[in-house]
């Protein structure tokens, strides 16, 4: 054991795999371990012994139990690994997977994922439920309006005006809905009201969390970013600091084109959509809201907004302006700087003993 210097983590429900190499990269170990003896076998460990798992259900949990022994417990993101599983798609499975991440950890370009915190992975807990309970929701509501189209009741596509006429459906008498209907459209929007219920504390948590935490109430200042927005990307990000500028935090959450680009010729695609899908779709949905109210401002930004708009056009201008949220909430809580609407970036100038230098 005292020969070990790095470990691949392959995590599972009962089995985790570990592969174990020493300093020049010899195999010293390869099996499959119990859950409830994982930590003893890690305990045996040299101190600072590189760790290495897959961002996957249970990641920072175990991460957080190895730092506390003293190691150095590192999460890689899936597609990350991959390329580095020599058997390929078809060589997938335990001991494979371990290898792979044991590889992939001893690159010095590899990029980890931070380890959440108890407190993040307890708000993010709160963003989870809410959205699958907005699905709920949206699948309670589409029934009962399958149900009401199924007896020639059809209503707009808003779920206020459906509410506003649902009870008055269900006494109407002269319609054709059919009694059993009438308990099942009642028993629906009794589902419907606890949804709405459950979304409702979930809104009260977020909001808590805005009152409780400072970057996340200096969040909100941005436009196109609300109270839900910057409760989940201060939750899921924790430290800014871990990226170095805005421009990679933007390509981080997936907000910069693809590229395909050869022989000084640049092709740009659409954007990449890598990283956090939940924290990009609460930035594009902001910064749609404020696209489109931009011509009623006139801060530099919606002033900015609204002419790339007519440039562009709205997609390009709603994701260039999702974007620009992501690199001045870098710029905020990385440099500690206040957000200022209208400030302007001047671009530093490089001295030209330095550009002679190079």
């Amino acid at each position: 054991m005292s020969e070990i210097t790095r470990v691949g983590v392959d995590l599972a429900k009962n089995v985790i795999q570990v592969h174990a190499v020493d300093a020049v990269g010899k195999v010293i170990t390869n099996k499959a371990l119990q859950r409830d003896k994982f930590m003893l076998w890690c305990a045996q460990l040299p101190v600072d012994c590189l760790i290495a798992m897959e961002a996957s259900s249970s990641a920072h949990h175990w991460a957080r139990k190895l730092v506390a022994l003293g190691l150095d417990a590192r999460i890689i993101a899936a597609h990350l690994v991959q390329p580095y599983r020599l058997q390929g798609k078809s060589g997938k499975n335990d001991a494979n997977d371990a290898s792979a991440i044991c590889e992939a950890a001893s690159r010095p370009t590899m990029r980890f994922v931070a380890i959440k915190t108890v407190a993040q992975q307890g708000m993010l807990s709160v963003h989870r439920l809410r959205e699958g309970l907005k699905e709920e929701r949206t699948a309670c509501t589409n029934r009962i309006r399958g149900i009401l189209a199924e007896f020639g009741l059809v209503f707009a596509q808003s779920s206020k005006v459906l509410r506003e006429n649902l009870s008055t459906v269900i006494e109407d008498a002269s319609n054709e809905l059919a009694g059993i209907a009438r308990l099942v459209i009642e028993r629906a929007k009794s589902q419907w009201d606890e949804l709405e219920a459950h979304i409702a504390w979930c809104d009260q948590r977020i909001a808590a969390h805005i009152k409780q935490d400072e970057h996340a109430k200096q969040a909100t200042q941005l436009l196109g970013v609300g109270p839900v927005t910057a409760s989940a990307v201060v939750a899921t990000v924790g430290d800014f600091k871990q990226f170095k500028n805005g421009a990679q935090f933007g390509a981080w959450l997936g907000l910069v084109p693809k590229q395909n680009s050869s022989g000084g010729k640049n092709n740009l695609g659409s954007i990449t959509k890598r990283g956090d899908m939940y924290v990009r779709m609460l930035l594009i949905q902001g910064a749609k809201a404020a696209v489109q109210t931009a011509h009623r401002r006139d801060d530099p930004i919606s002033k900015w907004a609204h002419h790339l708009r007519e440039k562009s056009g709205w997609q390009k201008a709603v994701v260039a302006l999702a974007n620009k949220n992501a690199r001045i909430l870098w710029a905020m809580f990385a440099r500690g700087k206040s957000f200022d609407a209208h400030h302007v970036s001047v671009k530093p100038v490089v001295p030209q003993a330095a550009m002679f230098a190079a």
